[in-house]
């Protein structure tokens, strides 16, 4: 892109935004958690949802491709698309809609940094999950929009883990997401050394009880712990100052239950819930463990693989992390040479169309016999799930964009 086309790009986005910034008052329910060491943020791209529970305890909000998308739909940035499409009109169309995308995830993250004042994490476009080059790129084009407070959002994948630590060289904050275990969240802090990074708890409870492997509590919540352990343990060990967030919290009882945490992403219900229900006198639980009640369909799929973190990930993030590869099936290959090809599996198109159908949840029957032979994993099939869902998400952002630009 243009130093020139930027420059155009950059005042579009940013011309008349005019929310009002909120004026947060100060709540003890909240003040008490922040006492544990959590940091608190909102999750939502929705204005007015994020006002009614913004406090002056909340540092942050967190949008991503679902998130983003849900806005989108509502045509509040329709009339704004003409204006954009005149900027694109010289690029192919599929690269219009890629920038119009860009255009409307930065503005709408813009007005959600002026309205409340903290940090907003922004996302990338699902296209971007396989391609460092695009990964770079965007990023930076984001930190040069509001360098004081976004966070860029980047996917776990293996040219994820390269495009993560690249920016990071650069100085832009990075948001590491869709991870599900304390191993993977290893091997990220060893090689991407990001501002922040993920375990979406929720979903971890869901896998379990929808797929009536156990009533689904516990497994999230360790997963966290155990990370929330490791982290900081392995960012002393790089400098990277790495901070772990318990996300896709699904139930009010979690805020207790992870108290202590860096940070907490709360969906808004969970947290009206919460300030509703608790009772805010709040410990640290960081060197807490729980039980995870299984019956004997969990036998032989390794759900402790989502809290336990072998010496080989740690090889294996420690050598990365010295030398970078320069791709991803790099990355690939060395996770299979070290014995740990369940992270990187390779997937057919077969298999990602039939994840794409599952959904979030994915289905255990359809996945179980890989699990069982090693070859798979729970929290990799759950990231995979995960980005499958957003780039479904995306798609519908996408082909309401073509719809406007015809």
């Amino acid at each position: 892109m243009s130093s020139t086309y930027n420059e155009k790009l950059t005042a579009f986005i940013k011309s008349g935004i005019n929310d009002k910034p909120v004026s947060p008052r100060h709540d003890p329910f909240w003040q008490s958690l922040r006492s544990t060491g959590t940091e608190l943020w909102l999750d939502t791209g929705d204005m007015d949802e994020a006002e009614a529970n913004w406090t002056a305890e909340m540092t942050a909000l967190t949008t991503n491709n679902t998130l983003l998308n849900n806005e989108i739909q509502k045509g509040i940035y329709d009339g704004f698309v003409p204006g954009a499409l005149q900027l694109v009109s010289h690029l192919a169309v599929e690269e219009q809609v890629k920038e119009i995308a860009f255009i409307l995830n930065a503005r709408h993250g813009l007005r959600l940094a002026k309205k409340f004042g903290g940090l907003v994490s922004v996302e990338l476009h699902t296209d971007t999950a396989h391609d460092i080059d695009a990964i770079v790129s965007y990023g930076l084009r984001y930190r040069e929009l509001c360098p004081e407070q976004f966070i860029v959002k980047v996917p776990y994948t293996p040219e994820g883990l390269i495009g993560a630590r690249l920016l990071h060289e650069k100085g832009v904050r990075i948001n590491f997401t869709l991870e599900f275990s304390a191993r993977q969240n290893a091997l990220v802090t060893l090689v991407a050394r990001p501002d922040y990074l993920n375990v979406f708890l929720g979903r971890i409870g869901a896998f379990i009880a929808d797929n009536r492997l156990g009533d689904g509590s516990g497994g999230g919540e360790n997963a966290v712990l155990s990370s929330q352990s490791w982290v900081t343990r392995l960012s002393g060990e790089t400098g990277s100052k790495t901070r772990q967030i318990a996300a896709s919290l699904r139930n009010y009882n979690q805020l207790d239950l992870l108290a202590g945490t860096d940070v907490y992403t709360m969906p808004p219900k969970v947290a009206a819930a919460g300030r509703k229900t608790l009772t805010g006198l709040f410990d640290s639980r960081l060197t807490q463990r729980y039980e995870v009640p299984l019956n004997g369909e969990a036998d032989g799929l390794a759900i402790e693989k989502l809290w336990d973190v072998p010496n080989s990930v740690i090889e294996l993030g420690r050598k990365l992390g010295k030398e970078l590869p320069s791709s991803g099936s790099e990355i690939v290959r060395m996770a299979h040479e070290a014995g740990l090809g369940d992270m990187f599996p390779v997937m057919s198109k077969e298999d990602n169309e039939r994840i794409m159908k599952e959904g979030k949840i994915p289905v255990l029957a359809s996945w179980k016999e890989r699990i069982l032979s090693g070859e798979l994993a729970i929290d990799t099939l759950l990231t995979l799930a995960g980005l499958a869902s957003f780039t479904s998400d995306q798609k519908q952002l996408d082909d309401r964009i073509r719809g406007l630009i015809g």
